[in-house]
This record gives C-alpha cells, structure tokens and sequence, in this order.
C-alpha cells in the first residue's frame, strides 16, 4: 500500500521514521514487512520549523484487512503499478526501412532506447561529437574562446542538458509513468539511485557524461546504429511522406519514419524543414539575463537556520513577477551552487545559460530572470514561422558586440541595472562565466519592454528572498534559448500535420522543456513509431492521447 503526506521534522532518525509509519496505520511493529520511499520533499515555508514529507510504499501482514479499514482515509491507498509496458515489439520481418532518429539529446536518446528495446533496432544521427569529444570542444570556447559550430553546449551526444544543472523533474501530467521510466534508466546508467525518490532530483553534468556513454553503449548491443558528425542537409518528401533523408556528406538513407528530436538550437534545421513545407508555426518563449548572488544568502533565506544542512543542500528559488506593463517576469533553469556558461552555437553571437554539478558547491546560485515574449514581438510577426530565430540572433548579437567581440558577456551590478548606469567594476559577487565578461549597460542588448519588466520584479523579487535585489549581485546577458521558437506541429498520431513519417519530438518541436519532459516525450513517440511500423501486421491503433 501507499502512504502519503507522513511529516517527520528535518533531524529525524530511521527508527523515528519507522515508528512514525506505525503510529500513523496503527499497526504493531510486527505487522510491517517493511516500506520504500518513492517521494520525499521538504517544506521550508517556515524556515525554523522544516519538515521531510514523505510518500512510502510499505509491505504489511493482511494487507486487505487494513486497506479496508482505513479506507476512508486518502493518504493510504494501493501501490500503483509504475511498471513500464512496451505498447508494441518489432515483426520478425519487415519490409520497411529502419526508423531514423535524429538528435542525441534526452529526447532523441529515449526515443532510440525504447524503439532498440522493441527490437526495431534505429538509425540514430548526431550532427556533433560524441560528449566526450563535445565536452573537449565546449571547454575550447569556455577557456579559450574558440566556438566550435558543430560541437558546443547545444549540438552533440547528451543535448543542452549535459551542460546544465541536470534537472529530472517536470509538472508535466504521466499518467502513465513514462517519468518513472526515465529514472529508472538513468539509475540504470549510472545515476545516483536517489533519484528515484527525492522531489528535485538533479544529476550534473560530470555524471551525464558517463550516463549518456552507458545508454548509447545499450542501444547499440540491442542493434541500434548511432553516428556522430552527421549532420541532416536534406529530407526526401514526396506526395506529403517521407522517403529519405541526405547527409551533409553527400549519402543518401531511405526512411519512412524520422523522429525529429533536434533541439531548440538547430536553426539550419529549422530553415530546411520550412523550405520542404513542413508545417511550422512561430511560438512564444522568453528572453532576459542570469542572475548571480551567494549561495550562502540564498541558503540563509530558504533555510534560516538550518542553511547549510547537508540534508537539505543548496537552496534553491522560483520566483514571477506579472508587471505594469503587462509581462511577466520569472526565475527560470535555477542552478544552486553552479556557474553562468557560455551557450552559443553560432559564431559572433553570445547566449548564456546556467549548469551546476552534482555537489551543487560553487560559491555562487544563478538563475536566468527572464520575460516572456509572443510572435507579436518579432520582426515579421506570427505570418513568419522563422521570426523568432530572427529575433534570438538579433539580440545574442548585440549581446556579442556589447561583450567585446571575443564570446565575453556584456555584465552589470543590479544596483547599476536598476539606476540606468553601466557598471565600471565588481562588488562582492564575481562572475563565473567564462571566457570573461565585460562590464557595460545590459539595456543595449534588450528589448526595453524586457529592460521595463526587470527593473520592475527584481526589487519585487527582493521583498521574496531577503537580498535578491542587492547592488552587488550580477546580471549576465543574454539568456535566449529558454525554450524553441517554433513548434513544428503534430498531430494525434504525433506525426507532422502536413508529412507523413515525420515525427516532431521534443524541446526542438516545441513540446517540451528541461530534461525529464524531453525525454518523456522521446518515449511517446517512439511508441508512436513503434505502432505505426506495426501497423501492417496488427490490428489499427494508436498512441494513447495523453500529451
């Protein structure tokens, strides 16, 4: 059965715990076989009083017995079944091409591991290197301002979340447990097993690396093909299927299926696929600047007291603001104890984003503090599918000459930021971005409707968090890959509204953000895929629609 909502304060013991499970279903201690804990979080909202919350499946003698008397209460109940069921297995023989999937990033690699678990044994296609390789190429611009167009934080084996904080939650509806799935797999490759029980469960980038190694080294021994520095030039259409893709080394491969798993970044990509007349539409997604304070205060006013508890680790916010001028504002891809990064993956362009490791024990927190923008605000507007790119590249290139023309980042104290002044030295927050930053006005490389809405929350979001606001935090810019500027529409078979084959999956697609989600989505479609192969020897079905 399932135990929910069980509070314990913040120093409790196992044996506290145990007796606490007791008490609570009013069983002897002889009773209780034993118990698992699939969720704890903690509630800090009275920083002198945190409490651990816990979610515990637990084992006991005459389990219907009890069940059925305390039936009436809603926080005991049957253990839901999580397990992972395969929607369909690959036909012994089959006609059809293998199915392509492209892009290595979270989504790409579930969907290529359940579609080898399946036995359809995919083509995966990397435009970048293999992370190790990447991870080499990325430390190039970070320590010597070499951009490697092809290799970098957003093209390579592992995606943009290698390089990130290693978030694995998501308020996405599963209700199906795909989640579940993706936990267990990374666990599985590697990850903490810890993960499978703490609210926010986060791994790291150094960790990623080996995982994204093991998963890879998986789909390959079950028969899958993953090729590295190929990038897709061309897909073959005709009568509104897909046929085929060609490589920008000139080969030819026959497909009828393609899973488009290409990240938010691959803009080239997202040129071809208008140029072919895949459907596209322009789409929202937010733009701003990272934020840097101590740990320490951020810590101090999450936990009082208790900061520095290695129980509860680095704190960490979430923060929105909704402004006079009819934006909003909000924290957004926090990273506790981390480092602002270089994310660039074009030249004569500066984009940032946040990453942390696995210790989470960098002296400072940064988060991007970022407003929301529509195809309204675009050069072209919503009547271009490609506006957004044009807007992106507009202001990351601002962000570059602003920076010195060399990948620093244009950088200001808050209490400059906030008085319209351009910073001219440090105060007690020091930058972690590299290669460097150049100290400057943020407003010449923002829209002012976005420069409005930030100097309006940041004071906002000091009344919040104790400190938030202070003159010496550091604000870096420019933070533009929130999320796609398009979405490369579905339908309910999660194939293209207008070609047939072709499967949008993804951040990239427009259907997802952050690692978990992607990933979720990746399996989806490979059931999709999956389906749709089988199609020609099973009775008709579809995916369940549940995205």
């Amino acid at each position: 059965m399932r135990l929910t909502e069980l509070k314990l304060p913040l120093d409790h013991t196992e044996s506290e715990l145990r007796s606490a499970i007791l008490k609570r279903l009013g069983v002897a201690a002889g009773e209780l076989v034993g118990y698992s804990i699939f969720r704890r979080s903690y509630d800090a909202r009275k920083p002198s009083a945190i409490v651990f919350i816990y979610t515990l499946d637990i084992e006991v003698r005459n389990e219907k017995a009890l069940l059925t008397r305390l039936r009436n209460d809603r926080h005991v109940t049957p253990t839901p079944d999580t397990a992972y069921r395969f929607v369909a297995r690959a036909p012994a023989i089959t006609a059809t091409p293998r199915p392509i999937v492209i892009g290595t990033g979270p989504c790409g690699l579930f969907a290529a591991l359940v579609l080898a678990q399946t036995g359809f044994r995919p083509i995966v296609l990397e435009r970048g290197k293999s992370v190790r390789e990447r991870t080499k190429d990325t430390f190039g611009l970070w320590r010597q301002g070499q951009l490697n167009p092809e290799s970098n934080v957003q093209f390579g084996e592992g995606g943009a979340g290698t390089f990130s904080d290693g978030k694995l939650y998501s308020q996405i509806k599963d209700p199906h447990y795909r989640g579940r799935k993706v936990l267990t797999e990374f666990v599985k490759a590697g990850a903490p097993a810890e993960i499978l029980y703490v609210s926010k469960p986060h791994i790291g980038t150094f960790r990623l690396v080996t995982m994204v190694e093991n998963m890879r080294a998986e789909i390959e021994a079950l028969g899958g093909e993953i090729r590295f520095q190929s990038r897709v030039e061309d897909i073959d259409i005709e009568h509104g299927q897909v046929r085929g893709l060609r490589l920008a080394g000139g080969e030819t491969i026959a497909a009828t299926h393609i899973v488009l798993a290409i990240g938010h970044s691959a803009r080239d990509t997202f040129e071809m696929l208008h140029q072919r007349g895949v459907h596209i539409e322009a789409k929202s997604f937010s733009i701003g600047v990272r934020i840097e304070h101590p740990q320490s205060l951020i810590d101090r006013a999450r936990f009082g007291q208790s900061a520095g508890n290695p129980l509860l680790g680095a704190a960490d916010y979430k923060l929105v603001h909704h402004c006079n001028n009819g934006r909003s504002a909000y924290s957004f891809c926090m990273c506790p104890g981390g480092t602002v990064v270089a994310a660039t993956s074009e030249t004569g362009r500066v984009v940032t984003n946040g990453m942390s490791q696995y210790s989470r024990n960098e002296r400072n927190a940064n988060s991007a503090i970022v407003v929301g923008v529509t195809p309204a605000d675009y050069p072209g507007g919503a009547a271009d599918p490609l506006a957004g790119i044009a807007f992106q590249r507009h202001w990351e290139g601002l962000a570059f000459e602003a920076g010195g023309g060399n990948y620093s980042a244009p950088a200001q104290r808050v209490g400059d930021f906030l008085a319209g002044r351009p910073s001219t030295d440090f105060g007690s927050v020091l930058p972690s971005y590299t290669p460097g930053v150049h100290l400057t006005d943020l407003a010449q490389c923002l829209p002012d409707y976005v420069v409005a809405a930030l100097r309006e929350s940041l004071p906002a979001f000091g009344r919040e968090i104790a400190g938030f606001a202070m003159n010496d935090a550091l604000l870096t810019g420019v933070e533009t890959r929130t999320s796609s500027p398009v979405r490369l529409t579905r339908n309910e078979e999660f194939q293209s509204l207008n070609t047939r084959g072709l499967f949008p999956a993804g951040e990239g697609a427009g259907y997802a953000g952050g690692i978990l989600s992607a990933a979720v989505d990746g399996i989806k479609v490979a059931e999709a895929v999956a389906l749709s192969l089988t199609a020609h020897t099973a009775p008709k079905s579809t995916p369940r629609k549940d995205s």
